[in-house]
C-alpha cells in the first residue's frame, strides 16, 4: 500500500504492517479504518498465516488516539472501522496469529493495540503507559483486558496512576514475551513469524477461537464444546487433511506438510 499511514509488505505467508504516521504514529479515525481493512484482508486471505505489527521509526510504536484530532472535534466514540480502534481489538473471527513488535513508546491506545496481539516483542528502550486519565477519558479496552492479563492490583495501579513503565517491568508482569536490542527487534519478529507460518494454520485457528470464546465460559462448558466439535474451527480441524497428515508424519517420523485444509 502507498500514500497511506499504513505500510504493508508480504513475505511469503507473513504480512508486515507498519504504522507510519509522522510524527508519532498516533491513530485518528481515518487511520483506524484503514487498519481495519488491512487486518480484515489479512484475516480473509488464505495465503497469509501470520502478521507482524510495528511502528515506523525508532521512537514511537504508537501513542494511541490522535489528541490533535480530538482537539479539533473528533469524538472518542467515532467510527473506527471494521476492527474497532486500530483495526484489531474488535475484529471478529481473526483466527490467525499476530505479533506486535514494540519499537518505542506504546501508550494509551497504542498499548491497547499491542494487547490485541497474540505475542508481544519489545525493543530494550520501549516504554509503556495508560495515561488516559490525564486527558479526561478512560482506557476502555485496557480496563477490560489488563486485569485479566496481569495481577489485578498491578493492573489497577497502571490504570489509575497512568504511570510509565519500561520493557523490563512489562516482561516481569508478563505483558511482553521477549525483549531484544532495537536493531534486532524486527529480525527476531520475522524469525518468529516464519516459524509460526511453517506450522499448522488450522490448529492456530482452533487455538485462537477456543481461547477467545472460553474467556467467558466455565471450564467444563468450554471442554464440552470442544469435544462435541461445536467450535467451527475445531470441527474444521478434526475433519481436515492436516489432522490426518499430522498423525501420518508422526508415525513416519518426518516433518508434516501443512496445507491448511
Amino acid at each position: 500500500m502507498t500514500d497511506t499511514p499504513i505500510r504493508t509488505e508480504r513475505n511469503g505467508a507473513v504480512l508486515e504492517v507498519t504504522l507510519d504516521r509522522p510524527r508519532a504514529n498516533a491513530i485518528d479515525a481515518a487511520t483506524s479504518r484503514i487498519m481495519g481493512e488491512v487486518f480484515r484482508d489479512f484475516r480473509d486471505d488464505p495465503d497469509l498465516r501470520v502478521a507482524i505489527l510495528t511502528g515506523a521509526g525508532g521512537k514511537f510504536f504508537c501513542p494511541g488516539w490522535d489528541l490533535k484530532s480530538a482537539a479539533e472535534g473528533e469524538a472518542p466514540d467515532s467510527d473506527y472501522g471494521v476492527g474497532g480502534f486500530g483495526g484489531l481489538q474488535e475484529l471478529r473471527g481473526l483466527n490467525k496469529p499476530v505479533i506486535a513488535a514494540i519499537n518505542g513508546i506504546a501508550c494509551g491506545g497504542g498499548l491497547e493495540l499491542a494487547l490485541s496481539a497474540d505475542i508481544i516483542l519489545a525493543a530494550e528502550h520501549a516504554t509503556f503507559a495508560l495515561p488516559e486519565i490525564r486527558s479526561g477519558t478512560v482506557a476502555d479496552a485496557a480496563s477490560v483486558k489488563l486485569p485479566k492479563r496481569i495481577p489485578y492490583h498491578i493492573a489497577m495501579e497502571l490504570l489509575i496512576t497512568g504511570r510509565w513503565f519500561d520493557a523490563k517491568e512489562a516482561a516481569h508482569w508478563g505483558l511482553v514475551n521477549h525483549i531484544h536490542p532495537a536493531d534486532r527487534l524486527m529480525d527476531e519478529a520475522r524469525a518468529m513469524a516464519q516459524t509460526i507460518a511453517a506450522g499448522p494454520p488450522l490448529v492456530y485457528a482452533a487455538i485462537k477461537e477456543i481461547v477467545r470464546e472460553a474467556e467467558a465460559m466455565r471450564f467444563q462448558d468450554a471442554m464440552n464444546r470442544i469435544t462435541r466439535r461445536q467450535f467451527e474451527t475445531v470441527d474444521t480441524l478434526y475433519a481436515s487433511d492436516d489432522q490426518k497428515e499430522g498423525a501420518r508424519a508422526f508415525a513416519e517420523k518426518r516433518d508434516p506438510v501443512w496445507k491448511g485444509r
